[in-house]
């Protein structure tokens, strides 16, 4: 790592200008030697840093009330080991990129003096089963259990078009932080990505769209819309992998985000089979009763 990086993580509240002057002084040493912001560290160099004040960082504050309502409303079930949450759209499950709530956050704050931890993701958008850990050794058996080959991970998916392929696995490497006109995508990668593996089952057939169940045997970002596009049929509103015409379509017709639910979670945890369903959220309830049935 470069002296100027290590510093930067370092002093997280200094400003970047402070940093680059006490390099250039000399106030920093590098095996007692003076060092340049690309001084190169290796693991056995010793470090020398100078006192440097750093502003304390104030936190995101308290949610509000109508943040905390929701998540409460949003629980399933209560265990000394783990909550399960039927996650609502919208809503991150942490902080970042501009937002200063997510769900893990807002938890925090309500059950102050708890130990709560994300056992997994969901994107923001996307509803549904989402665990959270209670203590150090539910968040370790929980994600453990997930990684399990034997866990099933299953979606409800609403995607573009009269699914063509019939009940198949799509087995297609992906790699992700690809930047392609200035966005961070993921990509299907044949040569360099990871493995993916998700199951696809169409449930309903209607005039413009499948209805699938997806069950996925990795647990990839973005997996599911990666691989349905990849099919040709993306899930439907999804602007960032489909089309944007047509996502504009289903917005239109009332469908604020992509049609993506996390339906079903079954895995081992403490010796037992842990088995969640979250009902489907009321948004994509409403339109499917608004699509016409394929004849």
């Amino acid at each position: 790592m470069r002296l100027d990086n290590f510093l930067l993580r370092t002093f997280k509240n200094v400003p970047k200008s402070k940093v680059y002057r006490i390099i250039r002084s000399g106030e920093v040493r590098v095996n007692r030697g003076r060092a340049k912001p690309g001084t190169r560290l290796a693991e056995a160099d010793e470090i020398r840093l100078p006192p440097v004040r750093q502003k304390e960082k104030p936190g995101p504050g308290r949610p509000p009330d109508h943040l905390i309502k929701r998540v409460d409303k949003a629980l399933l079930v209560e265990r000394d080991d783990v909550l399960v949450f039927n996650k609502p759209p919208g809503l991150a499950v942490h902080a970042g990129s501009g937002l200063r709530f997510g769900l893990i956050e807002i938890l925090r704050v309500s059950r102050a003096g708890e130990y709560v931890e994300l056992v997994h993701r969901l994107d923001r958008h996307t509803s549904g089963c989402l665990l959270v850990a209670r203590s150090r050794a539910a968040l370790d058996s929980l994600r453990a259990g997930l990684n399990d080959a034997a866990a099933s991970k299953r979606y409800l998916a609403l995607v573009d078009g009269h699914w063509q392929h019939g009940s198949i696995e799509v087995d297609v490497p992906l790699s992700r932080d690809v930047e392609r006109s200035g966005e961070r995508m993921v990509v299907v990668d044949t040569a360099g990505g990871k493995a993916s593996v998700s199951h696809f089952t169409p449930i309903a057939f209607y005039r413009d769209a499948t209805l699938m169940s997806v069950e996925i045997k990795t647990g990839r970002t973005h997996q599911i819309r990666v691989h349905a596009a990849h099919c040709g049929h993306p899930v439907a509103a999804d602007d960032k992998y489909g089309a944007n015409a047509r996502a504009a379509r289903w917005r239109e017709r009332g469908l604020e985000r992509m049609f993506l639910h996390a339906e079903h979670l079954q895995l081992q945890h403490a010796g037992e089979t842990l088995d969640i369903k979250a009902p489907l959220a009321d948004d994509l309830h409403k339109i499917l009763d608004t699509l016409e049935p394929n004849q």
